[in-house]
This record gives C-alpha cells, sequence and structure tokens, in this order.
C-alpha cells in the first residue's frame, strides 16, 4: 500500500483551499494509507492551539502523523508546548528521509 507525504507551507488564514489539504491526508489515512502530513513556514500556524488548529486535530484522530517543522515553529515564537494535541515537532529531515524511502509526495 503507498505511503503519502503532504507538506503544508500556507497559512489557512490567508486562502481557504488548505482545508481540502487536510481531508484529503485524513481520506488516505482512513483507507490505511500511511500518512505524513508535514507543516513548514506559514503552515505551521494552525499547529497552535487556536480556533485554526481543530481541522489539524481531526486529521491526527483518523491516523494521520502530524509534524510541524521546528525551524519554522521557532521562527514563529511558537513553542512545543502551545502545539495541539497530535502534533510533533521535528526537523526538515523528515521530509528528506520520506522521500528518499520512496514516499508519495504532494505539496501545497
Amino acid at each position: 500500500m503507498p505511503k503519502y507525504l503532504l507538506v503544508e507551507s500556507r497559512d489557512p488564514s490567508e486562502t481557504n483551499d488548505i482545508g481540502y489539504f487536510y481531508d484529503l491526508a485524513a481520506a488516505l489515512a482512513g483507507e490505511g494509507h500511511a500518512v505524513t502530513l508535514f507543516l513548514v513556514q506559514n503552515g505551521v500556524f494552525p499547529a497552535r492551539r487556536s480556533a485554526m488548529s481543530e481541522p489539524i486535530g481531526r486529521a491526527a484522530k483518523t491516523g494521520v502523523e502530524v509534524l510541524a517543522d521546528e525551524f519554522s515553529l521557532r521562527e514563529r515564537g511558537i513553542t512545543s508546548d502551545r502545539l495541539v494535541s497530535g502534533v510533533k515537532p521535528a526537523p526538515l529531515d523528515v521530509v528528506i528521509d520520506q522521500l528518499a524511502e520512496g514516499r508519495k509526495a504532494l505539496w501545497h
């Protein structure tokens, strides 16, 4: 069964088309695929507990591994104790490792 890496770099408060990306991750996980949603750049903003974080928490509950780039978090002053449940900080190396293992990747 294919494994997927979805990389989100945009802030959902700036554009309305990010929700479908979270839904795609959840749907793939619901079908039994291994799915990582990697948040980077402004895509880490909804990882912080807020009204915008509910869709990410929902995706994590369906089995999506939700990771937030450590550097992007630091640059935006978001500490790990402020992250929504189910989101873990991770180095960018995770993206390289998962690409090297042959995951199908989508960058949004």
